[in-house]
């Protein structure tokens, strides 16, 4: 494909899916509901062939020597398929935000003015090798009544264009538009170019992959971003942590899933049970085979740890089996560390002592602090959104995890009498 024929199949999709949000926009929750279960419905009968297309995937992957955490990422099985459906039925069972009344005033001239909820309008996601993307973007967006314009990575693509077919046959069923779910079907990178300056037709972006792709996103995009760069996950093990506890988020939040941004990068303990702690979370880690790289305490603490952890190791997102680790003096010393050389996604502590609970709750500056839990809970399923779109760490518009709600925008409708201005 050529690159003008690129281009003119990627704006042809922005003007068929802002047609197609006009529509949405209009279209009352019970429908989109409908819709929805509809979806869920076509996705389970098209289970086969979209199982078949994603091993295509997964050998091909394979064969490039992907990590084992990016074909997990990438792999579906029945169990997965099934959990995928099972969540657009959870969000059609979800209260609509569009619509909602936000804040209704009255003027002393008598104007009313209301504050309502409404669709954002066209919604482009880029994203990586996670296939249920495709499916929790195009959801999300429905539910909220916004088009969505999908472009997966290359190695996903047999995945990504079977479920969105799948997606979008079982909401045309359902009476909704045909072009509410649009998925660009190549893996050319001009094409995240093309669709990042389409801003006449596209309301706003959400990149979710690695940090070239969103800083790709970001130097091209005319149209608002919503992103997260990095999870760069840390837990602190405070004085007071009961260590039982402590080691069970730490090998949850390190070793259940390595390869998403919600688990966690760095480890922290305290000087003062550094030692108790690190002896019984020493065998499991060797055990799980997970590389830790740690500071001098850390080394000496760990029988086998041969990698001193640099400054650039507590700064980067493994997305897999490795650790860095470091013992600290105190909660101000934790504190420090997260804020200087973490992403500002999740970022816990464990400990009996609510009064530093409450301060590391309060001091860290991250889309999801924790106290007494694992940072794997930042997940749209888990908060009891449904799914996702994404996981910000932005500050303004979204933050977190991205449900309905944050899929929306609102406007303000004044209800006059006549008043004229003087």
């Amino acid at each position: 494909m050529t690159t003008d024929d690129l281009r003119s199949l990627i704006y042809d999709f922005g003007r068929r899916a802002r047609a197609a949000a006009r529509v949405l926009a209009r279209t009352s929750t019970e429908q989109k509901n409908r819709g929805l279960l509809a979806m869920a419905d076509a996705l389970v009968e098209s289970g086969d062939l979209i199982l078949a297309e994603n091993a295509k995937d997964v050998a091909k992957a394979e064969q490039a020597g992907l990590s084992g955490a990016m074909v997990d990422r990438l792999r579906l099985d029945t169990k997965r398929l099934e959990a995928m459906a099972e969540g657009i039925r959870q969000v059609a069972e979800l209260p609509d935000p569009v619509g909602e009344t936000l804040r209704d005033w009255t003027r002393p001239n008598g104007l009313r003015i209301s504050k309502i909820r409404v669709p954002i309008g066209v919604v482009g996601i880029i994203y990586e090798s996670r296939p249920n993307v495709t499916c929790d973007a195009a959801v999300l967006c429905t539910k909220t009544g916004n088009a969505t314009i999908l472009r997966g990575g290359s190695e996903s693509i047999h995945s990504n264009v079977a479920i969105a077919s799948a997606l979008s046959r079982g909401a045309a069923q359902a009476g909704l538009p045909a072009d509410s779910v649009l998925l660009i079907p190549t893996t050319d990178r001009e094409a995240v170019k093309v669709l990042c300056g389409m801003d006449q037709h596209l309301d706003v972006i959400v990149p979710r992959g690695g940090k070239g792709l969103i800083e790709t996103v970001v130097s091209h995009a005319r149209m608002p971003v919503i992103k997260h760069y990095d999870g760069i996950c840390a837990i602190y093990v405070d004085a007071q942590a009961d260590l039982a506890m402590a080691r069970d988020i730490v090998l949850n939040a390190k070793c259940q899933r390595p390869g998403v941004c919600n688990a966690m990068e760095t480890l922290l303990v305290h000087q003062s049970v550094a030692a108790p702690f690190f002896a019984g979370l020493g065998p499991v880690l060797r055990e799980k085979k997970v590389e830790v790289r740690g500071d001098a305490r850390v080394c000496s603490l760990l029988p086998g740890v041969a990698v001193r952890a640099s400054e650039a190791d507590f700064r980067t997102e493994f997305l897999d089996l490795i650790l860095a680790a470091k013992v600290v003096d105190s909660l101000e010393e934790a504190i420090e560390h997260i804020e200087t050389h973490g992403s500002h996604h999740s970022d816990g502590i464990v400990t009996a002592d609510e009064g530093a609970a409450e301060r590391f709750l309060q001091e860290i500056d991250s889309a999801t602090v924790y106290w007494n839990a694992s940072t794997r809970f930042t997940d749209g399923g888990e908060f009891g959104f449904g799914a996702e779109i994404g996981i910000s760490t932005d500050k303004l518009h979204a933050r977190g995890p991205m449900g309905l709600e944050e899929l929306t925008t609102y406007k303000y409708l004044l209800r006059g009498t006549g008043q004229v201005r003087v």
